[in-house]
């Protein structure tokens, strides 16, 4: 009996210490505090759509923009306001409006919208200027979604400013015309998804 009690007490020890090394192993993971953090980003599929309608992978799209790259136009920029609602990142919704209109945010009101809404889709209807070597643009759009079961489709006009190498969110009118589909862009005109590159190279192919 006394050799049967030391073999299972040795058992258990070895057991105690699997459990141990598991747990510290656990806790010594990176952990993703907020959509900001880069490693969220690596851990998602680099061909998981991005949520803001560009048909890029999210990781070369909006991603980079909420991790703190700079985006490159104020059409990225849109997107990627719009990526931060669907995900909750509402510090990069503040931190790119304009200085002067940041304070007008209401931080707990958009968490709560982005929390609440199911985000259904963005589409840029058209944009002025706002190119990689522009300091101001407009980007005109429309932004679906349903909150709390109320669909809605908000069609703004909004205007940006590029400030020491970073696009801003200045202020932005409701637009209450007709929508209508703007016309297909030429070929070698900039392609409308904010890549920068033209678009019978990029949505035009």
């Amino acid at each position: 009996m006394a050799e049967l009690q030391l073999v299972a007490e040795s058992v258990l020890n070895s057991l105690s210490e699997v459990a141990l090394v598991s747990a510290l192993q656990a806790f010594q993971q990176p952990r993703c505090g907020n959509l900001r953090d880069p490693c969220l980003y690596s851990r998602r599929p680099m061909s998981t759509a991005c949520p803001c309608g560009s048909g890029a992978p999210e990781a070369a799209c909006c991603g980079p923009i909420l991790a703190g790259a700079a985006a490159p136009t104020a059409v990225a920029l849109m997107r990627s306001r719009y990526t931060a609602y669907v995900r909750g990142a509402i510090d990069h919704v503040i931190e790119t409006h304009a200085a002067e209109t940041r304070a007008t945010v209401d931080r707990d009101a958009a968490a709560r919208w982005s929390r609440d809404t199911q985000w259904i889709g963005l589409e840029i209807l058209a944009s002025s200027a706002g190119g990689p070597t522009d300091d101001e643009g407009v980007v005109e759009f429309v932004a679906r979604g349903a909150t709390r079961g109320t669909p809605f489709a908000q069609r703004e006009r909004s205007r940006f400013r590029r400030v020491d190498g970073r696009w801003y969110y200045v202020d932005g009118v409701h637009v209450q015309e007709p929508l209508r589909r703007p016309a297909a862009p030429n070929r070698n005109d900039a392609c409308p998804c904010g890549s920068g590159r033209k678009y019978k190279r990029c949505h035009g192919a």
